[in-house]
């Protein structure tokens, strides 16, 4: 939904206990997990009108958001 944020753990609440493992025991997860995040408040200040892009670079940010997210949804499946 638009100017919705989308915080890892409330995107997947079922995995807050993993989440909060991983980005204790794991450098790579911690890095993403703040990726993830830097991006999706971007994304946020873009669709609140606090920034100003192209359409282009909004998809792309998206995009991006969306990658990070199902890199960190995996690593938490392993785990």
């Amino acid at each position: 939904m638009l100017n919705e944020k989308h915080d890892l753990v409330h995107e997947l609440p079922e995995h807050r206990d993993a989440i909060h493992d991983l980005k204790i025991s794991s450098r790579h997860f911690a890095r993403l997990f703040d990726e993830y995040h830097k991006t999706d408040d971007e994304i946020h200040h873009i669709e609140t009108g606090i920034k100003t892009t192209s359409d282009d670079y909004l998809d792309s940010k998206k995009k991006q958001r969306l990658h990070l997210k199902d890199e960190l949804l995996k690593m938490i499946q392993k785990a």
